[in-house]
C-alpha cells in the first residue's frame, strides 16, 4: 500500500461522519485526534517513539477494547484527561480537544478502519505526509477549512534545498501553520548526516530540542503542528517546536534571531488594521501583513542568516510604505533572487505569488547594513505556464529549472553560487516566448547583439540594483517575458481562476484607497463606505483569504 493509498483510504472515511453532522474540515481534525493515538501505538510498539508515549489507559488498545455508548464517553474523558497530562507536549496537543461524533457507531467504524489500514507498508514519514495529503485532498475538493494552511510539498521542499539548512543553525518559521518549512528543513539535515548519527550526542541533542521554531496563532493548527512535529523526531523547548502566539505582536519581538527563516505568511490584510499588528520594533507602520511580516523576517536574521519567503505580488509594487519597506530590505540584506511561481498552486489561486531569496548583510561583510543589494536574479516561471490546479498539478519537476540555475555549480557558499550563475534558461518552451524588451542592458555588457536578443525570452535574468531604482522606482514587480494568453482567448485560463484573480486585485486597490482615506484623516467616510460595501456583499464583517505555509 502506498502512501496516496493510504491518504484516500483516509479520506474517503469521511462518508462515515456525514450523517454525524461533520463537514470535510471538521472530519481532517477529527481524525487527526485518533490518528496521533494510533501512529503513537505503532511507533512505540516499534520502539520509535517513547519519550512522549500516552499513558497507560489511554492507549489505542483502550479503544478497540470498548464498543458502543461506552466507547464513545470513554473517548470524550480520554481527550479531556490528556489535554491535563503531565507531559507538557501531550498537554498542548490535546489542549481544548473535545469531539463532535454524536453516534457511538461512527467512532466504532473509525476505528476499525484506521486498525485495518497497514501503515508500515508504505514509506516512513508518519503522519507529516499522511496530514498533509489530507490538507491537499481538502484544499483541492473543497476551497476552504483546512486547505488554507497547505503549501505544495514541491515547493517546500525546493526552497529547502536552495537554501541548505545546515546542523547547528537556529531555523525559524513565524507562520509556521501545520509545520512543513520546519520538518522539511529537519528532514533534509537528517538525509544529508544519516538521521543525526554523524553528529554526536550534543549536537543531535540541539537538532531534537532548539534548532527548530515556529510561531502560530491558531490554536487548532498549532495542534496539528505539535503532532506533526512530534512525530517526526522534533520535540522543541517548553512550548514544542511551534509556540502558540502572534509573530506580528510582542511574542515574535522576543524571539531570538535566526540562521535561517522560511515561511509562507497567511495572504490579506490584518484584521484591525494596522492595530493588530502591535509590533513596536518594526520600523514601517503597515495593515498589511506580509508586508509587516517581511520586516519581522530581515529584521529577525542574525548577520549573515538567509530566508527564503512566499509573498504575494503587491508586496513587490505597493506604493508608500511598501517602497520604504523594500528599500530597507535591499539596504540591510543582499536580495539576490526572485522566482516568479505560477496562478493556481495555492488555496487562493486568484493570488500571484513569488518566493524572495535574501541574507542579512553580504558575502564580505555579514553585518554591513547599507547598500548590501548590488543585483536582483530573478526567474519567471508564470508567463506561459499552466494554470495549475486539479486536473494540472504543480509538482517538483517544474521547479527543477530553477534549481539548476539558482545553484548552478552544486556549492553551499552563497558567493560561489552567485558566481557560477549566467543568464539564460528556455525550459517550458521559453525560446517562443515574446518579449516587452524590459531587461537591463547593464546585465548585458560585453555581449553580441543576437545574445542579447536571444536573452529577451529567457526565464532567468540578472537586474542591477541601479536599475530597479531609476527604472522601476523601487518595484521589485519585474517583467520581460509577454504572456500569450493576453492576445489569444482560446488560451485564458478557466472562468473562476480569472474571477479570482479580478477579486484579488480588487480587494487589493480598496486596501489601498482605506490607507489613503486614513492618511488623508477620513476614516471616518472609509468605515461607513466599508460597512456598505460588506452589506452588498453579504458579509457580517470584514474579512480576508488567508493562506499559511
Amino acid at each position: 500500500m502506498t502512501q496516496n493509498d493510504i491518504v484516500q483510504k483516509l479520506w474517503n472515511l469521511c462518508d462515515v461522519l456525514r450523517d454525524d453532522g461533520i463537514n470535510y474540515s471538521d472530519y481532517v481534525t477529527e481524525l487527526v485526534l485518533l490518528l496521533f493515538v494510533k501512529m503513537e501505538y505503532e511507533n512505540t510498539q516499534a520502539g520509535l517513539l517513547n519519550a512522549h508515549a500516552l499513558p497507560e489507559g489511554k492507549r489505542w488498545p483502550d479503544l478497540t477494547g470498548r464498543s458502543g455508548l461506552e466507547l464513545l464517553n470513554f473517548y470524550k474523558q480520554m481527550l479531556l484527561d490528556l489535554s491535563k497530562s503531565d507531559d507538557r507536549l501531550i498537554a498542548a496537543i490535546y489542549a481544548d480537544a473535545q469531539t463532535r461524533l454524536r453516534e457511538p457507531r461512527h467512532l466504532e467504524q473509525l476505528i476499525r478502519d484506521l486498525d485495518r489500514i497497514d501503515w508500515f507498508s508504505a514509506q516512513k514519514d508518519g503522519l507529516g505526509d499522511l496530514y498533509e495529503g489530507l490538507l491537499e485532498k481538502n484544499a483541492n475538493e473543497t476551497k476552504s477549512g483546512a486547505g488554507q494552511y497547505f503549501t505544495p510539498r514541491a515547493l517546500i521542499n525546493a526552497m529547502v534545498r536552495c537554501m541548505k539548512p545546515r546542523p547547528g543553525e537556529r531555523i525559524q518559521d513565524p507562520a509556521a501553520g501545520t509545520g512543513g518549512f520546519l520538518i522539511a528543513a529537519d528532514q533534509y539535515m537528517r538525509d544529508q548526516t544519516d538521521d543525526y548519527l554523524d553528529l554526536d550526542r550534543s549536537q543531535a541533542d540541539y537538532q531534537k530540542l532548539k534548532a527548530f521554531v515556529g510561531i502560530e496563532l491558531v490554536p487548532g493548527t498549532r495542534r496539528l503542528a505539535l503532532m506533526n512535529c512530534l512525530l517526526h523526531g522534533m520535540e522543541g523547548d517548553d512550548e514544542g517546536v511551534v509556540h502558540l502566539g502572534n509573530a506580528l505582536g510582542q511574542q515574535g519581538a522576543q524571539l531570538d534571531r535566526a540562521d535561517m527563516i522560511l515561511a509562507n505568511p497567511p495572504f490579506g490584510t490584518a484584521k484591525g488594521g494596522e492595530a493588530s499588528i502591535t509590533r513596536e520594533d518594526l520600523t514601517f507602520r503597515t495593515s498589511n501583513k506580509q508586508l509587516a511580516f517581511l520586516q519581522h523576517i530581515y529584521r529577525g536574521l542574525k548577520p549573515g542568516g538567509r530566508a527564503a519567503v512566499v509573498l504575494p505580488d503587491n508586496v513587490l509594487f505597493e506604493a508608500g510604505q511598501g517602497t520604504e519597506i523594500r528599500r530597507d530590505l535591499m539596504e540591510k540584506c543582499h536580495l539576490h533572487t526572485i522566482l516568479r511561481l505560477p496562478t493556481g498552486i495555492f488555496y487562493a489561486q486568484g493570488v500571484k505569488t513569488n518566493v524572495l531569496f535574501f541574507s542579512r548583510g553580504t558575502a564580505e561583510n555579514p553585518h554591513q547594513d547599507e547598500g548590501c543589494t548590488d543585483s536582483v536574479w530573478v526567474y519567471d516561471l508564470r508567463t506561459n505556464m499552466p494554470s495549475f490546479g486539479k486536473r494540472t498539478p504543480f509538482n517538483e519537476a517544474h521547479l527543477a529549472p530553477f534549481e539548476r540555475c539558482y545553484n548552478p555549480a552544486g556549492a553551499d557558499a552563497l558567493s560561489e553560487q552567485l558566481a557560477a550563475r549566467k543568464e539564460g534558461d528556455w525550459s517550458f518552451g521559453a525560446e517562443e516566448i515574446d518579449s516587452q524588451k524590459t531587461a537591463d542592458p547593464d546585465a548585458n555588457v560585453g555581449l553580441d547583439e543576437e545574445t542579447r536578443a536571444r536573452l529577451q525570452t529567457a526565464r532567468w535574468r540578472r537586474f542591477s540594483r541601479e536599475w530597479i531604482r531609476d527604472t522601476k522606482g523601487d518595484s521589485l514587480d519585474i517583467t520581460w517575458l509577454k504572456d500569450a494568453d493576453s492576445l489569444e482567448a482560446e488560451n485564458l485560463p478557466e472562468p473562476d481562476v480569472l474571477a479570482a484573480e479580478a477579486m484579488s486585485e480588487l480587494a487589493e486597490a480598496l486596501r489601498e484607497l482605506d490607507g489613503l482615506m486614513a492618511a488623508l484623516g477620513n476614516e471616518d467616510e472609509a468605515a461607513a463606505q466599508k460597512t456598505l460595501l460588506a452589506e452588498a456583499m453579504g458579509l457580517g464583517e470584514e474579512s480576508g483569504n488567508e493562506v499559511k505555509g
